[in-house]
C-alpha cells in the first residue's frame, strides 16, 4: 500500500486554564483526545463538527502552530511533530494554510506582488527578478484575479479578492497539502460557492491534498472526498462522503446532517434536536462523550467509552448502539 501523505495518529491537545500557588495546572481544556486519521495525495478530507470540538486545534497541531499533548503526525512518512524549531522550514513548505479571516490573515502594508513573492524566496524557489515575475503573473491568473492585482494592497480588494491571494500566497509555496481553516465561513454565500470551486480546480490541476476544516455541511458535501465528524475532541465517525452523507450511523452525525436545509422539494431530513448543552471540555463525560445528549443511550454508554469500529470499508464509527445494531441485538 501507498503511504498516505498526512498521517495523524491518536493526537491530544490539553491546554492548562488555571493554575495554583506554585504555578502548576489545576484543570485542563481536553481540545483535542486522542484523533486519528489519514489524508491521501490529491484527496480532500473534511473534519467537521461544532464550534469548540476541537478541529481547528487539529489544524493547528498538524501546522505546528502549536505542540501536541501526545501523539505524532507524520508527513510522508517521516515524523514532523517532534522536529525542533530549527528544522521546520522542511515542512512549511510542504503543508500550508488558508486561515478564515482574509483580513487579518495578509499584511497590510505589503503588496500583492510582495505577498507572493516572499514565500518563493524564503524557501529557494526562484531567485531571479524576471522568475519571480513570471511566477507571480501565472499564480494571478490561476487564482483569477484582475491582471493589475500584484500592484496593490489588500485593502483594496474584496473579501473574495483577498482569499484568492491568500490561496495564491499558499500555492507560491507549491505545497502537497493546503490545510483550510473555515477557508470560506467568512465569505458571502455567493462568494463562497466561487472559492470552493477554485479550490477544486486547483486540486485537480496541481494535484493538492486538502484539509478542508468546516461546520459548513452544505459545502463539505459539495467538495470532499472523505469526512471526519468531531464531537467534544474526538472523532465519532469518518469515512466516505456518499455514506456520511446518505447512511451515517452515529447519533450525533445524524443529528448534524439533519440541520442542513435541503433545496430539492420533498428531500427535507426530519430535524432533530439535541437536548442540552455541549459539555464542559474541562471535564468532559465519561464513557461516551455523547450520551449526555443522546436520545439512543442507554448505561453502557455512560460508563464505558465506545472504540472506531469499521463498519464497511472506510467507513468507521464509535457508537455502542451500532455495535449493537450489528450483533443483532435490540433495546
Amino acid at each position: 500500500m501507498n503511504t498516505p501523505l498526512l498521517q495523524v495518529i491518536d493526537i491530544k491537545k490539553h491546554f492548562a486554564v488555571a493554575r495554583g500557588l506554585m504555578g502548576k495546572p489545576t484543570d485542563w481544556i481536553h481540545a483535542v483526545d486522542g484523533v486519528s486519521f489519514h489524508v491521501d495525495r490529491a484527496e480532500t478530507l473534511a473534519l467537521v463538527g461544532e464550534s469548540g470540538c476541537g478541529k481547528s486545534t487539529v489544524g493547528r497541531a498538524i501546522l505546528r502552530l502549536i505542540s501536541l499533548t501526545e501523539g505524532k503526525v507524520m508527513l510522508n512518512g517521516n515524523r514532523i511533530d517532534n522536529l525542533p524549531s530549527v528544522d521546520l522550514h522542511l515542512i512549511r513548505r510542504q503543508i500550508q494554510v488558508v486561515f478564515q479571516d482574509p483580513y487579518s490573515s495578509l499584511n497590510p502594508r505589503m503588496k500583492v506582488n510582495d505577498l507572493l513573492a516572499e514565500p518563493m524566496r524564503n524557501f529557494g524557489l526562484a531567485s531571479m527578478s524576471s522568475e519571480v515575475n513570471a511566477r507571480i503573473e501565472r499564480l494571478i491568473d490561476v487564482v483569477r484575479l484582475p491582471k493589475d492585482a500584484g500592484g496593490r494592497y489588500p485593502h483594496e480588494f474584496s473579501g473574495g479578492q483577498r482569499q484568492r491571494i491568500a490561496i495564491a500566497r499558499a500555492l507560491a509555496a507549491e505545497p502537497e497539502l493546503l490545510v483550510c481553516d473555515e477557508a470560506v465561513s467568512a465569505l458571502d454565500v455567493s462568494v463562497k460557492a466561487q472559492i470552493v470551486n477554485l479550490l477544486q480546480d486547483l486540486q485537480r490541476d496541481f494535484g493538492l491534498a486538502l484539509l478542508f476544516i468546516s461546520h459548513d455541511l452544505a459545502i463539505v458535501e459539495h467538495m470532499t472526498h472523505r469526512v471526519a465528524v468531531m464531537y467534544l475532541g474526538q472523532i465519532v465517525e469518518i469515512g466516505p462522503k456518499a455514506v456520511i452523507f446518505g447512511a451515517p450511523t452515529h447519533p450525533y452525525t445524524r443529528a448534524l446532517l439533519s440541520a442542513v436545509p435541503s433545496v430539492q422539494p420533498g428531500l427535507a431530513r426530519n430535524r432533530i434536536i439535541l437536548r442540552g448543552d455541549v459539555p464542559s471540555p474541562i471535564n468532559p463525560p465519561s464513557g461516551c462523550r455523547f450520551h449526555t445528549r443522546c436520545q439512543f443511550a442507554f448505561d453502557r454508554c455512560k460508563h464505558e467509552e465506545p472504540l472506531l469500529r469499521q463498519r464497511t470499508d472506510g467507513h468507521w464509527a464509535a457508537c455502542h448502539l451500532d455495535e449493537l445494531a450489528t450483533n443483532g441485538a435490540c433495546l
